[in-house]
């Protein structure tokens, strides 16, 4: 028992020495960390991108009023502490929520951040021109108020039970009012110099950024904790493959960080192999699914009714999507695609658990019962080419994704599986810093949705799905007038999921919240806006040289990079 009681006192002891060391130590000291993400960031404001891979990246810049830790409570970032009911931050009646900011909060330009900035960036992204991508956000706010410098009250139309929204996670941080003052409305996109440095509270600031291709990032001199970030310059690429990332961190050891390694379960086992890195994952919402766009694609339409007013041809018909489910064999794609960093999915809500259905039900594939589906709703093939038809039209498919390895072999198995029932697909790839993007003026973006079928994968932060949900309300689909940057990508629209989806909103129990989102899942899923694929582990890799890497599946991966320190 001494000899165990000297081992614990000895750690303890070791524990001491380095807290100690490292509050000591100098910020900047441990060099230069190079980051890859193979999908490439386009710009560095998520208010004006949809964008996995431009919210991460400038998360390391741009930072929330809080945020969700690795295991998704949410933690004060720029203030002092989470507003809550019991500590009266959250008013009784749900409709104000009141933080309190840091005292001598900074700027990395040396100037001082206020509640003025808070109460800007609501303005940028409520402006009716300016297109933000994440107005749905701000849906329910009815002012932010600004008491004094380091007060900020946000106001709300109706009670809140999840008040979190706004402000917290990686999808809504603050940006500077002296540096965006002239970006407001539909100024917001053509403002470059800002969107692609804009000034921050985070870790890191801007060198120089190459859309689509690198970031530098220097240590920020004016960031709040005296001894952080460890590293004095962070070298961010983008592009390439999943399989180019992955080599560059677990075989060769040219990067110390890969993000998002979505590779075939033996490929990167064998990469691990190498013993240069670690694999890190985690579980979260992240669903690979197809979308199922509700709108005409057709390029022989006019551009202001591609995709935006026609309905789609059959692909609103419910024979047609659940004949395509049936088809597909889940467990082949997780197999195939991720082993035990992938699960078969029912739902578009995979996580939290307490979100997720029961209902529904798709881990076995039947060919036949797909077939019978069609014959029974009289789609059959008139002609004999092997193709059926609806009305005359012919069940043609243009199925795009990103350029991935992983799933162009879904497209592949998807495309037999939809043969075998009459369906005849197009299979198409595009490069994820294009697809992903949030260009207007592009027509290969998953938001324009220029195909009949898209594959993807995204998440939402935090573990109240409030905002997600609103992905699917009618008012929320991509057009011209929003310039492409609303979030309901396939189209769909449903009264009966807008009025309930408004009673969840106005719900306060967190039962009842639960309950009610299973059903706005079933909803979406049985109505034909999504066919889910799998569950998602998220997968990266870092050196082994490379300390303090929290995976986080509930907000941005990046979000403690202050905290990565060289072992």
């Amino acid at each position: 028992m001494k000899i165990m009681q000297s081992v614990f006192f000895s750690l303890a002891l070791t524990g001491i020495c380095a807290q100690i060391s490292v509050a000591e130590a100098d910020r900047g000291r441990d060099g230069e960390v190079k980051i890859l993400y193979w999908q490439a960031p386009s710009i560095l404001n998520p208010y004006i991108s949809g964008g996995t891979k431009d919210i991460e990246a400038s998360s390391m810049i741009i930072e929330p009023l809080a945020r969700y830790d690795a295991n998704g409570q949410i933690v004060p970032w720029l203030v002092e502490t989470v507003p809550t009911l019991e500590n009266g931050g959250i008013s009784k009646d749900l409709k104000s929520i009141t933080w309190k900011i840091l005292d001598d909060l900074k700027w990395s330009d040396g100037t001082k951040f206020t509640s003025a900035d808070v109460e800007f960036t609501y303005r940028y992204c409520t402006h009716p021109d300016s297109g933000c991508a994440r107005s749905n956000k701000f849906s329910e706010v009815s002012s932010v108020e600004t008491p004094d410098d380091q007060t900020v009250e946000i106001k709300f139309k109706i009670p809140m039970p999840n008040p979190y929204g706004v402000f917290v996670g990686a999808e809504t941080p603050i940006l500077q009012k002296a540096q965006f003052a002239d970006c407001l409305g539909d100024r917001a996109a053509g403002c470059t110099t800002a969107n692609f440095g804009p000034v921050g509270t985070g870790a890191f600031e801007v060198v120089k950024f190459q859309p689509n291709d690198l970031i530098i990032l220097s240590a920020n001199e004016n960031y709040r904790e005296k001894s952080k970030p460890a590293f004095s310059k962070v070298v961010f690429k983008g592009g390439g493959s999943a399989i180019d990332a992955g080599r560059a961190v677990l075989e060769t050891g040219e990067f110390d960080y890969a993000w998002n390694l979505q590779l075939a379960p033996d490929v990167i086992g064998a990469m691990g192999e190498k013993g240069k890195g670690q694999i890190v994952a985690g579980f979260g919402p992240l669903v690979e699914r197809l979308m199922l766009n509700h709108t005409n694609p057709d390029p022989a339409l006019d551009r202001t009714e591609r995709s935006i007013v026609k309905p789609h041809p059959f692909l609103n018909q419910p024979a047609v999507y659940k004949a395509m489910s049936l088809a597909i064999d889940r467990n082949i794609l997780v197999d195939t695609g991720y082993g035990t960093a992938g699960k078969v999915t029912c739902n578009w809500l995979a996580a939290p658990e307490a979100f997720n259905s029961t209902t529904l039900s798709c881990d076995k594939q039947d060919i036949p019962a797909a077939n019978r589906l069609l014959d029974d709703a009289g789609i059959i093939d008139t002609d004999g080419d092997g193709v059926r038809e609806f009305n005359g039209e012919p069940l043609k498919l243009l199925f795009q994704t990103s350029e991935n390895q992983v799933r162009r072999d879904f497209q592949s198995l998807i495309k037999q599986w939809w043969a075998e029932i009459g369906i005849e697909t197009e299979l198409r790839t595009i490069n994820a810093s294009v697809y992903f993007s949030s260009d207007p003026s592009s027509p290969d973006t998953t938001r324009k949705f220029y195909a009949d079928v898209e594959m993807y994968a995204n998440t939402f932060a935090g573990t109240d799905p409030q905002f997600y949900l609103a992905n699917a309300l009618c008012d929320e689909a991509p057009r011209p007038e929003n310039n492409w940057q609303a979030r309901n990508v396939t189209r769909f629209c449903m009264t009966e999921y807008d009025t309930l989806y408004q009673t969840y909103v106005d719900t306060v129990d967190r039962d009842a919240r639960a309950e009610i989102a299973k059903e706005l899942n079933d909803l979406f899923v049985q109505n034909g806006g999504i066919i889910p694929l799998v569950q998602r582990g998220r997968l990266s890799a870092h050196g082994n040289s490379l300390g303090g890497v929290e995976l986080n599946v509930w907000d941005s991966e990046l979000w403690n990079i202050a905290d990565w320190y060289r072992r």
